[in-house]
């Protein structure tokens, strides 16, 4: 099988097992500037549901996305300062975003998300798998914050995630090696 392609390939500081996002077509590269728009059009989608039950105007639910993108991607590059900053494209078409850190012990996911059009066809799964590999062929485990009431919650349980810390809206879970979970717990 394939490995992903990488345009960038400084991007990912290892692409080791990550077969599976080759396999299903999926491409990387570093994001920049001019993928802003992009980034906050995705991060939008991730909010629909979520505004839909308020009465505001589209020009409010507009002004105030692109306001908690800003903060986020302000708070994100701040706080997470030697990340991997990924879109993700399939067929020619950015789809996605994975932002990864990866510390001694652990695989942070930092985000990963996807066009509501991408999402359920099996593209996450593969992303989240080969993370997975790279992670525990390194002898560490992956991490990511999860919001409790977030669709992809049941993915990441079934791909061995368990929840390490309520964080209160969200939860740390954790997806160890040979479930090692204590040292996921403590990181």
């Amino acid at each position: 099988m394939q490995t992903a392609e990488l345009t960038d390939v400084s991007a990912v500081r290892s692409t080791v097992g990550w077969r599976r996002a080759g396999a299903a077509g999926l491409v990387f590269r570093a994001a920049g500037d001019a993928d802003i728009a992009f980034l906050s059009r995705l991060y939008a989608s991730t909010r629909l549901e979520e505004l839909a039950v308020t009465d505001w105007s589209e020009a409010q639910k507009a002004a105030f996305l692109g306001m908690q993108f800003q903060a986020q991607h302000a708070h994100y590059h701040k706080h997470y300062p030697q990340a991997d900053w990924l879109v993700v494209s399939h067929a020619g078409q950015d789809i996605g975003r994975l932002y990864i850190e990866r510390w001694p012990s652990q695989h942070r996911i930092i985000d990963i998300a996807l066009l509501p059009a991408h999402r359920r066809k099996g593209h996450g799964t593969a992303l989240l798998r080969d993370l997975i590999d790279e992670a525990w062929l390194a002898g560490k485990y992956v991490s990511i914050h999860v919001e409790k009431n977030n669709p992809a919650r049941g993915l990441y349980l079934e791909l061995g995630f368990a929840v390490v810390e309520d964080k209160g809206v969200y939860d740390l879970m954790a997806c160890a090696p040979d479930g090692g979970w204590a040292a996921a717990a403590n990181p």
